[in-house]
């Protein structure tokens, strides 16, 4: 019944249209007079769940990110990448897909990823001979990458869902070799395509002119090694390499590229602090939630339903799967990682998977719902940039959602593909 309360209530205000992280700070309340707990108790955990070091990363990152994708970054990218790429039939899917990699190991958002690849990519593939759901569907996907990769903030969220006993760093590791085999399943899907329907084939940048534009781009690329190489020779934490990376994209974007004018700034910082202070209020509501979740014990409840399915550990992960993946299709990934990360964190605890290959695993997951109807943010955002309907860019993602399936299995069944890097580096 304590259950059937607490999580009624809150499915139910949000059926009614209140935001998520106020149904969430509701639900707790209505839990706390439930069991006859004090409504003090439920403010202290809020104002407890922001107010924690760690965290300092997200606003960091999130600010990096916005400098460097309006101050010229995604451009440069663009450039490089088709250096690398972009000469080969169907060349320029993958410099989507290859600007994607590049600049989702700087911004750490999907959402940012499509709207910074996509505004330069999409009319230029339609202008190449590409056809635009195509296009939008490439973008779409490749985008996915931005949430494995460091420094991905859900990656940081999973951290503090699971009461900062998985590392960040960590996480940033294990998320390097699934965004690239998911980056390289991709690029082959778009290879067949290309020599399917006889995409156009690109042409050789002159050597000169590649230097320059690889030169250009290195600028914004030391973002990303400054992050890994700082957390990996311990000179600075991940929240530390955040801040860093900050002063690093404020130097190379106003003083190096010289793009963005310093009337822009304050704009800038206002839409960062918008979106920082929508997450921060998610962030305490649900650990007041996760506090009356632990209270009426759900999460000991939930182990042991899963439990009594099957002792199977495949079958536990193939069923927690199928349900990440619809819940990821109704709700957005932040507020899905803080609830259900403390609930799951025994299920898996009790199969023996490593917490770390789990947070991989709930990444991938989500990452499919962020561009699956009906509540895809990122799909939204695709389409609305690619100017076409969503119908027509899902029918075009349909074989895209075939290999992320794949790579999803993948990274579910196949430990090491997650946990390889952060055992051989830290």
């Amino acid at each position: 019944m304590d259950a059937l309360i607490l999580l009624g209530s809150f499915f139910l205000l949000i059926l009614i249209g209140m935001p998520v992280a106020y149904a969430l700070g509701a639900a707790a309340l209505i839990g706390a007079w439930w069991i006859d707990i004090p409504f003090q108790a439920v403010m202290i955990q809020v104002a407890g769940g922001v107010n924690k070091f760690s965290l300092l990363a997200i606003p960091f990152f999130v600010l990096a990110g916005a400098i460097m994708a309006e101050g010229g970054m995604s451009r440069r990218l663009v450039a490089f990448a088709g250096v690398l790429v972009g000469f080969v039939r169907g060349g320029l899917s993958l410099v989507n897909l290859m600007a994607s990699t590049f600049f989702g190991a700087i911004s750490g958002s999907s959402v940012a990823d499509t709207a910074s690849v996509g505004s330069v990519l999409i009319p230029e593939m339609e202008r190449r001979g590409y056809p635009r759901e195509f296009s939008t569907a490439v973008t779409v996907s490749g985008s996915v990458q931005a949430l494995l990769t460091p420094p991905s903030h859900n990656a940081v969220l999973y951290s503090l869902a699971a009461g900062g006993t998985v590392s960040i760093g960590a996480l940033f590791m294990a998320g390097i070799v699934p965004g690239l085999l998911m980056n390289a399943c991709l690029m082959v899907l778009c290879l067949i395509f290309a020599k399917k329907r006889n995409y156009p084939k690109g042409e050789v940048i002159p050597l000169k002119q590649a230097l320059k534009i690889c030169r250009e781009a290195m600028w914004g690329m030391m973002t990303m090694f400054i992050i890994l190489g700082g957390i990996l020779s311990g000179v600075f934490t991940a929240t530390e390499s955040a801040a860093i990376a900050v002063l690093w994209a404020f130097f190379v974007t106003m003083c190096i590229y010289r793009d963005y004018k310093w009337s822009e700034l304050p704009k800038l910082m206002h839409r960062t602090v918008r979106t920082i202070s929508i997450v921060m209020i998610l962030i305490g509501f649900a650990a007041s939630f996760g506090y009356i979740m632990t209270l009426m014990q759900i999460p000991a409840k939930i182990t042991t339903l899963f439990l009594t399915i099957s002792d199977n550990r495949y079958v536990i992960l193939m069923c927690i799967n199928a349900m990440l993946l619809v819940l990821g299709t109704v709700m957005d990934m932040a507020p899905l990682i803080l609830i259900l990360t403390p609930i799951l964190m025994p299920v898996i605890m009790g199969i023996g998977v490593d917490p770390v290959q789990f947070g991989m695993i709930m990444l991938v997951n989500l990452g499919i719902g962020l561009i699956t109807p009906p509540v895809g943010a990122v799909l939204f955002v695709g389409a609305a940039i690619g100017k076409v309907s969503i119908e027509s860019t899902v029918k075009a993602l349909l074989p895209f959602y075939g290999v992320l399936f794949l790579v999803l299995l993948a990274v579910t069944y196949i430990p090491a593909i997650s946990l390889w890097l952060p055992r051989l580096v830290l």
